[in-house]
């Protein structure tokens, strides 16, 4: 485990990505992303280029939130959102906990026989990395598609039932990864709290040793363009590396 004092992540233990939505158009005739919901993890998104919109799914109702460059729209865990790219978007996203949503913290809308459990749900969503590229489009399409059939059920249901029902879904597929997801948190947005504790401690005896230690870093993407839920991801080590 990282110790407080150790912590050199990314601000506040956060995780980065950079992503060019989907121009992928759907049945309903709207490019972009696979609807999905995170169960433990704030989401931003920093608008730097193009044009769109984020679809919003809460016991609250439906909203559309218009999304262009200099944006700053974010949501907590429960939001169903399903990204749309009307004009070549981009975005720099932030996630709250670090490298946990690449842990599992996503559970895309798919029609509820899919979400029965882990193994049906992972045979339907999972993209496999030593596929050839065309394979790998294939799959995220489908697995797209498949989402939005269960996302416009949720959409069209009349009363709280269907979204409750696909949360008790969720919770179960997700319940198994727990002591491994809890792990990740301590490594990461944990440690960075604590950091910030120790710190103003320190600076509360008049201890300024800390910043004897300060270091700076730099990254570039781990990888370019994967297949992500929503777009082709530019992704960083540090998500992983530091929780």
């Amino acid at each position: 485990m990282v110790s407080p004092a150790e912590f050199a992540g990314p601000p506040g233990g956060v995780g980065l990505s950079r992503l060019s939505v989907y121009d992928w158009p759907a049945a309903d005739g709207v490019c972009g992303g696979t609807p999905h919901m995170h169960l433990a993890c704030s989401e931003a998104y920093v608008v730097t280029g193009g044009r769109g919109a984020v679809q919003t799914l809460t016991v609250s109702g439906y909203a559309v939130t218009p999304l262009t460059p200099g944006t700053v729209a974010w949501f907590t865990p429960g939001t169903i959102h399903r990204l749309v790219n009307e004009d070549d978007l981009r975005i720099t996203v932030l996630m709250q906990n670090g490298g946990l949503p690449e842990a599992g913290d996503a559970v895309l809308t798919l029609p509820p026989p899919y979400l029965a459990d882990p193994g049906t749900y992972a045979a339907a969503t999972t993209i496999p990395a030593d596929a050839p590229e065309a394979e790998r489009e294939r799959i995220a399409r489908a697995r797209r598609d498949l989402a939005l059939t269960g996302y416009r059920a949720l959409r069209d249901a009349e009363g709280p039932e269907a979204l409750a029902a696909f949360h008790r879904a969720a919770c179960a597929l997700v319940r198994p990864r727990i002591a491994e997801w809890r792990e990740r948190w301590r490594r990461g947005a944990e440690a960075a709290a604590k950091a910030t504790g120790e710190q103003l401690d320190r600076l509360e005896r008049g201890d300024p040793s800390h910043l004897g230690g300060a270091v700076v870093r730099s990254e570039q993407p781990l990888e370019s363009g994967r297949f992500g839920m929503c777009g082709r991801l530019d992704v960083y080590g540090f998500r992983e590396a530091h929780g």
